[in-house]
């Protein structure tokens, strides 16, 4: 296992906050000095801890739907597995291609414009490959609500400072035009790029970058500047949990319960599948069981039954449909 210390997880949780950041607004934060946060980060990227830098980035407000697809196989040989995988990976407007250990196979988002346009897509994949789908459900996302990994602080953490932001579909689409777009597409894959790097590549000067940014996030386009940490080296392993209610009226106080579990990293808001999804950190499948029983034990009998899934692989993972 990588071992790194309070300093390392602190620089980790500040730039999962906000990963443009720079170097000495970071010390200021850890308690350390510009060009040892600048080693400590080369460090863990070089280690593979750090994969990359990332936007989270608001498509609703680009005027996109996010549909979700969960697919079982059946009579699939290895090659045809990999011809399906690669079809989702190839779609332009895929958001997350992924395997999965549980109760389904596959986990695939799209995102689409307005239902028809997904119609289209499913009718065309079930005709390709729908004798290979044993089973296969859809949900429509509307929304979500991200929490910081405070679990990265050893319990140095308050509360009330969990949750990071909210993502809610519907509303009003912001504008943007072809040089938004193309800042937003190179954020979306390393988004701790210099200003000098945005404006060399995009033509523009740098106050117009940084205008065009801030602009963004104003508009609730860009959510949060992120980084890609490789959990797995740190013993963790990211899962699912699907709770599906006997009560739906206790929703809302479980998941005001379960808010403060500094593992939790995400629920998702959606229309089909399950009642309550959400994405968590956990250390062995003891810690997960763990977790599961103590929802059994907080609210007797309003849960008819839990599933919970852990992320194999992911075969793509982009915050931003390709349209450039």
């Amino acid at each position: 296992m990588y071992k790194i210390d309070l300093k390392d997880r602190k620089i980790l949780f500040e730039l999962d906050s906000n990963c443009r950041n720079s170097n000495t607004q970071i010390g200021k934060r850890v308690g350390l000095k510009k060009d040892v946060v600048s080693y400590r980060i080369n460090k863990m990227i070089n280690d593979g801890l750090i994969k990359n830098f990332w936007a989270e980035i608001n498509t609703f407000k680009l005027g996109y739907n996010v549909y979700r697809i969960y697919i079982n196989f059946q009579d699939v040989s290895s090659d045809v597995k990999k011809e399906i995988i690669q079809y989702f990976t190839d779609c332009k407007t895929a958001w997350a291609v992924m395997s999965v250990t549980g109760p389904i196979d596959l986990d695939v988002m799209v995102w689409v414009k307005d239902s028809l346009e997904f119609q289209q897509f499913w009718n065309q994949t079930l005709d390709k490959y729908g004798s290979y789908f044993s089973d296969h459900s859809v949900s429509v996302l509307t929304g979500g609500t991200a929490f910081y990994k405070t679990f990265l602080l050893n319990e140095e953490y308050k509360e009330t400072d969990r949750k990071f932001f909210n993502l809610v579909s519907g509303g009003k689409t912001v504008e943007t035009d072809e040089i938004d777009y193309k800042l937003l597409n190179i954020l979306s894959n390393n988004a701790r790029a210099p200003l000098i790097k945005l404006a060399e590549e995009l033509n523009c000067s740098s106050q117009t970058i940084t205008y065009r940014i801030n602009n963004l996030v104003k508009n609730g386009v860009i959510l949060a500047f992120r980084v890609g940490i490789d959990m797995s080296l740190l013993g963790y392993q990211n899962s699912v949990i699907d709770i599906y209610l006997n009560d739906h009226s206790k929703k809302k106080k479980i998941i005001d319960y379960l808010k403060f579990n500094p593992y939790i990293l995400y629920f998702v808001d959606a229309i089909g599948w399950c009642d309550i999804q959400f994405e968590i950190m956990v250390k062995s499948i003891d810690h997960l069981n763990d977790i599961l029983e103590e929802i059994n034990t907080k609210f007797p009998g309003v849960v008819r039954k839990k599933d919970f899934w852990i992320s194999k692989k992911y075969y793509h993972l982009r915050s931003l449909p390709e349209l450039y």
